[in-house]
């Protein structure tokens, strides 16, 4: 990378961290599950305490910080927590392997291509009510829109994951599920706008676009010359930690009940060509500086190379600091 394509490439990775840390609150405990669930879980999901507060430090968060917001996540069985001389080390819970995959799933996936016309109907029992707000919440989290107080609808129910936590709810008695066609285009439409805020969801990938674009345009000007690990991994978090947010709230409808011009479809090409451009770096730089229990970080699993339809390969020889 040239001095001035480097120059302005970090120039414009400091103005995203600048407006990262000028938010209030700053959620540290979200950031971390976004360095966690994007960046540890698929290397063995264990870190050193020490490793994560250098790795939130440059977002702004402090060591006290990372100490209050990992210690929230171990009591929300995210994380649990081993203590080896001096030194503290947290590894994912099952829970959180199962939550983290559950969200990769949806993050890194493609799109729905097609669509059968079928609809998946989740309906609440009047018996439940008591509990109806915790499987509203368990629901919207499975992408299902609220129809009516005790009703919700999906119409491309199709990942294993998420399927086998639906089919949890219905054995335990605790949901009524169905699945059935709509009798016109029209009754599909009514029930996409009484279910999901899309245009709200539209302005917000319309802004992750807006934000992005210009780092993306930088490193197009740069050609294939190599990127900083460091920058590459800050680029890498806060990439992901933005559309993360937006992207778990998007039920990722098929084409044919989406507004022409989905903001949703730019805002995916740009997460993953900008991820793509980034990742090799950002892993040698995670090789270089994390330590666990065991020593170094152990090397990517073959499943994190599939992400966004495919990524490039990391040449393990390379000291973390630079790829080319």
């Amino acid at each position: 990378m040239s001095a001035k394509s480097n120059a302005a490439f970090v120039a414009r990775t400091n103005a995203l961290v600048a407006r990262f840390r000028r938010q209030r609150p700053l959620r540290g405990g979200s950031l971390l599950v976004t360095i966690l669930g994007d960046a540890i879980a698929p290397r063995g999901g264990t870190i050193a305490l020490a490793s994560l507060i250098k790795l939130a430090m440059p977002f702004g968060l402090t060591e006290r910080l990372v100490r209050t917001s990992i210690g929230r996540l171990a009591n929300e069985d995210w994380v649990s927590f081993e203590r080896s001389g001096r030194a503290s080390f947290y590894s994912l819970t099952t829970n959180g392997r199962a939550r983290f995959a559950e969200a990769t799933q949806r993050i890194y996936g493609a799109p729905p291509l097609d669509w059968d016309g079928l609809w998946t109907m989740a309906i609440v029992p009047p018996a439940l009510k008591s509990r109806r707000d915790d499987l509203r919440e368990e629901l919207l989290w499975l992408g299902f829109g609220q129809i009516t107080p005790g009703v919700f609808a999906h119409p491309t129910y199709r990942e294993s994951a998420i399927s086998a936590r639906l089919d949890e709810l219905q054995s335990a008695g605790q949901l009524v599920v169905m699945k059935g066609s709509i009798l016109s285009e029209a009754a599909s439409a009514n029930l996409v706008a009484m279910g999901w805020d899309l245009d709200d969801l539209g302005r917000r990938y319309k802004r992750f676009i807006d934000m992005f674009s210009p780092v993306e345009a930088t490193l197009d000007d740069a050609g294939t010359a190599p990127v900083a690990g460091d920058i590459a991994f800050i680029l890498r978090t806060l990439l992901l930690h933005e559309y993360r947010k937006i992207h778990l709230r998007d039920p990722m409808l098929p084409a044919v009940l989406l507004p022409e011009d989905w903001a949703g479809t730019d805002a995916q090409r740009l997460c993953r060509d900008l991820y793509a451009k980034v990742f090799p770096a950002s892993e040698q730089y995670l090789s270089a500086t994390v330590q666990t229990q065991a020593g170094a970080l152990p090397a990517p699993a073959a499943e994190i190379f599939q992400r966004f339809g495919g990524l490039p390969a990391v040449d393990a020889n390379i000291d973390g600091s630079r790829v080319a």
